[in-house]
């Protein structure tokens, strides 16, 4: 008796795809490096900053610009 001709396994081929398919929407993309933004002269940013109370005490006591005189400690702090 003759037997039928087999017919491929396709099997694997399925499963290849299946995991590639898989894959694709998985992985996760590669990030790109931020890109540093360039500081502009003059332009100010706001932002929340926890300092001690004797700290923040201390540039207020010359009254107002006391937002100012902490931005040049800073500033100088940073060596800019």
């Amino acid at each position: 008796m003759s037997q039928p001709p087999r017919r491929p396994r396709t099997l694997n081929d399925a499963r290849s795809e299946a995991e590639a398919a898989f894959k694709k929407v998985t992985t996760k993309p590669v990030e790109t490096p931020a890109v540093k933004r360039q500081a502009l002269p003059g332009v100010k940013e706001m932002v929340s900053l926890r300092i001690d109370q004797d700290v923040l005490e201390h540039f207020q006591s010359d009254g107002p610009g006391w937002q100012d005189r902490i931005n040049t400690a800073l500033r100088k702090a940073a060596g800019l």
